[in-house]
Parts: structure tokens; sequence; C-alpha cells
């Protein structure tokens, strides 16, 4: 569980191959008041509230002007934990000027303290360019639901040796 005050990205940095961190998905204000009760590290606000608030089919059909929404109702809770918001599927996927637009709008806007974006090698230029502009990204490789047609459905990752091996790449290419 984490300490009294604030957390940073520093302090998440710094606990790496420590203390296990703590990370839930938050939607909303009581949502927040709940995981920041509870003493977890980080919030998400998961483009899944495409799912699970809004009832949609996949997470493609949420825009950002919802994630920026969403991350507003869970910084009014003033929570501790890191706060980082989830950006959509086309939110980052044509350009890299977009993408660090975006990526700025959920912190300007939301009031996030990072964002997180799907993909392994292939969004490192867009990951490096967010970084660029001072904004802390986490990586998502794996089930990558923004992926969800391209994969052909929702489908256990990393199963063949190859799968697993390119999956390994691509984290630790994010992590450097």
């Amino acid at each position: 569980m984490a300490t009294d005050g604030k957390i940073t990205v520093p302090q998440i940095r710094a606990r790496k191959g420590g203390p296990k961190i703590t990370m839930v998905t938050a939607y909303d204000y009581p949502g927040a008041v709940i995981a920041d009760r509870a003493g977890v590290d980080i919030v998400l606000v998961g483009d899944s509230v495409a799912n699970v608030v809004h009832g949609m089919e996949t997470t493609l059909e949420i825009g950002l002007d919802e994630i920026v929404l969403h991350t507003r109702a869970v910084k009014r809770a003033h929570p501790r934990a890191l706060l980082v918001a989830d950006m959509p599927w086309l939110s980052f996927h044509l350009s890299t000027e977009d993408a660090v637009r975006n990526a700025g709008r959920l912190v300007r806007e939301g009031g996030a303290e990072a964002v997180k974006l799907e993909g392994g090698r292939k969004r490192l230029a867009v990951l490096e360019a967010i970084l660029d502009a001072e904004i802390p990204v986490m990586g998502h490789v794996g089930l990558t639901p923004q992926s969800v047609h391209a994969m052909g459905g929702f489908k256990v990752q990393g199963k063949a040796v190859d799968a697993a091996l390119s999956m390994i790449e691509d984290a630790r290419a994010l992590s450097d």
C-alpha cells in the first residue's frame, strides 16, 4: 500500500523491483474516492469506460472528449494516487503531433498526471514525442482491446513462443 502524500511518477519509478504497486481503474468521482480510501498507488481512467459505463461493444467507440470528462470526474476526488488517463483509439495513431496534442488535453483539461497508450515497438516514436512534451507515458502490451478487429476478437496473446518473445521485446522497448 502507498504511503501518505501524493504519489508521483518518480516515486512509482523508484519502486521498480521493490514493493508491489497497486493500480485500479476508476471512471467517476465515487469510484475514485473508494480507490483513494483503499490507498492504491495508481488510478487509471481506462478506455474500458466505453464498455463498463456506456455499454458500448468495444473501446473503439469512446472518444477523447469522453475520456477527458471521466478523468476530470476522477480528479475531483483529489486522489493521492497517480492519475493516469488512457489515450483512446485514434488519439495517437495518425501523427505524433496529434498524439502530443491529445495527451496534453488529458493533462490540461482532464487533470491526468500521466497517459497510457496501447502498442509496443511500433508506438515508440509516439511515446518518445509525448515524453519530449514532459508528459509521462505508461505502455500497454499484450491483449490490446484497441486492436480487437486486427486480432480477430479478444484472444489470449503470447501463446506461441514467437508471439511471447515479441511481446517481451515490446515490453522491454517501452521500459527503456
